[in-house]
């Protein structure tokens, strides 16, 4: 009996590397840009940046997971209207999403769609980039798309790229003068790498 017991408890490790990885956290390094927008007599730009994500996934079927993500960057957004030549606001923008991602295996190839909800916090930095000083912070409500592709390295790594879209209203920081009340979708590519336990 002694023995059984010690053999079982030797084998209890290897047990759980026979069985597939149900979860996953990746970091990936995105880039986030959004179009020109206009409205109110307010024409809105922002600068193209770097950022970075982290996401957790975790697999309900072999096909359907949940998601929920955090993303980082940091631009300048820039306002022009007919009595202000250059309202600049020095932005730290926070993405923080759920999503549902449908996936599909051909070897090591794993193609994935997603789709969620979340909001991206628009948060003025009072540095010298920013000359808009009673601008305040804005979370807005939104829903992300996506579509990727990951390259299985091996059964706990693989490597992501994949396209996202937010689509949300425009910031205006509280200002009354920079509502454009339209929308916008914010560009956010990206490339990392997964790791599955």
């Amino acid at each position: 009996m002694k023995k059984i017991i010690l053999l079982s408890i030797l084998l209890m490790p290897l047990a759980g590397f026979a069985q597939e990885s149900r979860q996953d956290v990746s970091i990936s390094a995105d880039a986030l840009s959004m179009p020109q927008t206009n409205g109110n007599g307010v024409q809105e730009t922002a600068t193209i940046t770097g950022g970075g994500i982290i996401s957790y996934r975790y697999m309900l079927t072999p096909h359907s997971a949940l998601e929920a993500n955090y993303s980082f960057a940091q631009n300048s957004q820039r306002y022009y209207t007919s009595t202000l030549a250059n309202g600049r606001i020095l932005t730290r923008n926070e993405e923080i999403t759920g999503a549902y991602v449908y996936n599909m295996n051909f070897k090591q190839f794993i193609p994935f769609a997603e789709a969620g909800i979340g909001g991206m916090i628009f948060t003025p930095l009072a540095q010298a980039g920013t000359n808009q000083l009673n601008s305040r912070q804005n979370t807005n409500v939104g829903v992300l798309l996506g579509l990727g592709v990951a390259y299985e390295l091996s059964p706990s790594w693989d490597v992501r790229m994949e396209y996202r879209e937010f689509f949300t209203r425009a910031p205006n920081f509280n200002i009354t003068g920079f509502k454009t009340n339209a929308y916008t979708l914010i560009n956010m590519p990206a490339i990392g790498i997964a790791y599955h336990f």
